[in-house]
């Protein structure tokens, strides 16, 4: 899942070099739990974890999280973030912190009945566990790099029109 500069971002965001791989099937579970979360017709649902990269030896807690799942609205109406968090300008809204890196996006899709009228909201989570890496810019665009490759990934596999309306590269730019 992880390959190249994304492999060395997350090797550095996180502190390891040396992963234990927890989540298997992660990208038919996030699609699965997606595609039933926006059939059900509620404004929001629970996502799956697309990967849990568990440092070798690492206790609970210690792994970082790759996850997605279905926003409300007015998840992203108001811009509050958790102290030291900011936001950036890619998606419906992104964010950055110590912790790791949010994307909001929507997704239009021929695989989502409807959604050319009322789209797929989606979330995406990169958290970077338990890590002593600096909370610098550096750190957060990797976080947020992270975050964008694996999403990209996943608007593929959804078949979103226009990449959701993210960029083919990530846009590191505080808003």
């Amino acid at each position: 899942m992880f390959a190249g500069p994304t492999a060395v971002m997350l090797e550095k965001v996180t502190g390891e070099k040396v992963f234990n791989w927890a989540n298997e099937n992660g990208m038919e579970k996030v699609v699965a739990a997606l595609r039933e979360g926006y059939a059900s017709g509620r404004s929001w649902a629970g996502g799956a974890d697309l990967c849990e990269p568990d440092p070798k030896g690492g206790g609970l807690g210690d792994e970082a999280n790759v996850s997605f799942s279905m926003y409300a609205p007015q998840d992203v109406e108001d811009e509050r973030l958790p102290a030291g968090g900011e936001l950036y300008t890619m998606g419906v809204q992104s964010s950055v912190g110590r912790g790791g890196a949010l994307l909001y996006f929507e997704c239009v899709s021929p695989r989502l009945e409807g959604s050319d009228e009322t789209p797929l909201r989606i979330q995406g989570v990169f958290g970077r566990g338990k890590s002593d890496a600096p909370d610098t810019r550096e750190y957060r665009n990797m976080s947020m790099t992270i975050l964008h490759t694996m999403t990209l990934k996943l608007v593929k596999e959804l078949d979103c029109e226009n990449n959701g309306g993210l960029p083919k590269t990530p846009v590191l730019t505080p808003k």
